[in-house]
């Protein structure tokens, strides 16, 4: 959120999160809410109370002081007492009464903005308990989505169909000098605590592709057997693979004749100038080794994003400074796939690199650690407890993703099996500084 922080354009973004999770959760049935689609996923009923209970506890209890509305729920929905798939087994919340809860908790909410100050606690400063509350039901809401895709039934999520590339486009590489630039965050108000401080890293010079890769240029890794070949994968790429029985990305199938892709419950011929998606990071690993190539670091893909070298500076987002819209990225749901490469020309970055917000999440090589100087805030399971172990990251945000939580400097995370998330990604090269 650019400018200064107002009580009118916190009701907005609230408002536009709430009428989301209503639309995700009202085009479906009640059996259809309480039913689990997946081990991976929570009920969407349960997503729905969740995302009520956790504005309860900062707004209603924290920030506003309030009487707590429901209590006795608080540890049904604590995400770190139980497991996604333990969670249909909970004493939840029927959908009447979780749509009764969030109601009652947002008229609350209500009362607490009218009357806060945006001074005094950190927590109140420029509004942040509102703005982090806002991301959190965006995330759930894109978690929702992903959730409609697991469905074994056609969604009923009206959206336009995602644009055709402005003129024709060559799938090359833009070269990144070397050099430093500022990563991370100290100016955003609503940064959550893992792009905070802003700190500068010395890249050196690499390539990185213009787009993310494409379905057709996967399809080339298919076809020349890349699911077969376990030189392309690392050792534990290759033991997930043959385990899982990998052998296209989630959601394609193959008649004998051609390939098509699973959309929200209905099947489409593939199309082979989207953004590949659903696939996981040693999925991408290996198509990057038979391109002869590798994933972005995280600091290269931040770089590529946001280092204007005219300006000497980093950019809030790929083509400045300016909020997301309809002109220069895929985001908020508006569509319901990643658009074709070359849609979204005015979205470039400084260097020329396109669509790295919005479309597809993008896989990187870099596990999740803190940025120097990092400080848990305000509570630590929301980044501290996740460094470390096998997480990659993903930056850029989806289709799927709003544009509340789509900065340049937005971290996400996942184990690298993950398939169920929208999640693609580009490739990178090394280029050598001696000449």
């Amino acid at each position: 959120m650019t400018g200064q922080v107002t009580k009118e354009s916190i009701e907005a973004v609230l408002q536009r999160a709430r009428e989301r999770t209503m639309l995700l959760t009202d085009s479906v049935d009640d059996r259809e809410l309480i039913a689990q689609h997946s081990p991976l996923m929570s009920p969407l009923v349960w997503d729905l109370a969740h995302i009520g209970n956790q504005e309860e506890l900062w707004l209603v209890r924290d920030v506003g002081g309030r009487v707590a509305v429901r209590p006795d729920i608080d540890e049904l929905y604590d995400a770190f007492k139980h497991s996604r798939s333990s969670r249909p087994a909970l004493p939840l919340l029927d959908p009447t009464q979780a749509r009764r809860y969030v109601r009652s908790v947002r008229g609350k909410v209500w009362d607490v903005l009218a009357d806060v100050r945006f001074e005094g606690r950190e927590l109140e400063v420029d509004g942040f308990a509102f703005g982090m509350i806002a991301q959190h039901e965006q995330q759930h809401a894109e978690t929702m989505l992903a959730t409609h895709q697991l469905r074994s039934g056609p969604a009923a999520l009206v959206a336009l169909p995602p644009p055709a590339a402005v003129g024709v486009h060559k799938l090359d590489e833009v070269t990144i000098e070397a050099g430093p630039f500022l990563m991370g965050t100290d100016d955003e108000p609503w940064a959550l605590d893992n792009e905070r401080g802003a700190h500068v890293v010395n890249v050196g010079t690499f390539a990185i592709d213009r787009f993310p890769v494409t379905n057709g240029q996967f399809l080339e890794f298919v076809d020349d057997g890349g699911y077969s070949r376990p030189e392309l994968w690392s050792r534990t790429g290759w033991r997930h693979r043959v385990e899982a029985g990998l052998r296209a990305p989630q959601f394609w199938e193959y008649d004998g004749s051609r390939w098509w892709q699973r959309v929200f419950g209905l099947d489409e011929p593939l199309h082979e100038r989207r953004p590949v998606v659903h696939v996981g990071y040693f999925e991408a690993e290996a198509y990057a080794r038979w391109a002869g190539k590798r994933l972005p670091s995280e600091a290269e893909w931040e770089k590529a994003a946001r280092w204007d070298p005219r300006e000497q500076r980093s950019r809030r987002y790929p083509w400045g400074d300016a909020e997301p819209d309809e002109t220069t990225a895929n985001l908020g749901q508006r569509h319901l796939a990643p658009a074709e490469v070359g849609a979204y020309p005015a979205g470039a970055s400084a260097t020329g690199v396109h669509q790295m917000t919005g479309d597809v999440w993008e896989w990187t090589s870099s596990g999740f650690h803190p940025y120097p100087g990092f400080r848990a805030f305000p509570y630590r399971e929301y980044s501290e407890v996740f460094f470390g172990g096998d997480y990659k990251m993903l930056r850029g945000g989806s289709f799927g993703t709003d544009s509340v939580a789509a900065r340049a400097t937005f971290r996400n995370w996942d184990h690298p099996i993950r398939r169920q998330i929208f999640s693609g990604f580009r490739c990178a090269r090394t280029i050598s500084e001696r000449s």
